[in-house]
């Protein structure tokens, strides 16, 4: 094999290890329990890889990972949407082991239901 073969190929498994050791599929959230509940944003991002909000859960400040940006424009939900006083209603799942970490499965705002996965 060429030396410039085998460049490429270390340099394709370190991207495709790389990239698998950061996404955080749906493996680490637990979904069998499910969180279902109304509260205000207190903080926001809309940016990739995953739009985020601060919520109050249960008298503690939870991160809240949504979408991707992308993706959550292509169902309707704007930044403007998701910024700092918005009242929606959470469905998501708790991370294993990140106590205050969870995962959205769908938001409803405005009394709209967005599905995000």
């Amino acid at each position: 094999m060429s030396c410039l073969k085998t460049v490429s190929l270390a340099i394709v498994f370190l991207l495709c290890v790389s990239f698998t050791y950061f996404h955080h599929g749906w493996a680490n959230y637990d979904q069998n329990k499910v969180l279902d509940f109304k509260t205000t944003i207190e903080e926001s991002v809309y940016e990739n890889p995953h739009a985020l909000a601060k919520v109050k859960y249960n008298g503690v400040t939870w991160l809240v990972y949504l979408a991707p940006a992308s993706r959550m424009t292509n169902r309707g939900v704007s930044a403007d949407m998701i910024k700092k006083g918005t009242s929606l209603r959470i469905v998501a799942y708790p991370h294993k082991t990140v106590k205050t970490e969870m995962r959205a499965e769908r938001i409803f705002i405005g009394g709209k239901k967005y599905e995000l996965r």
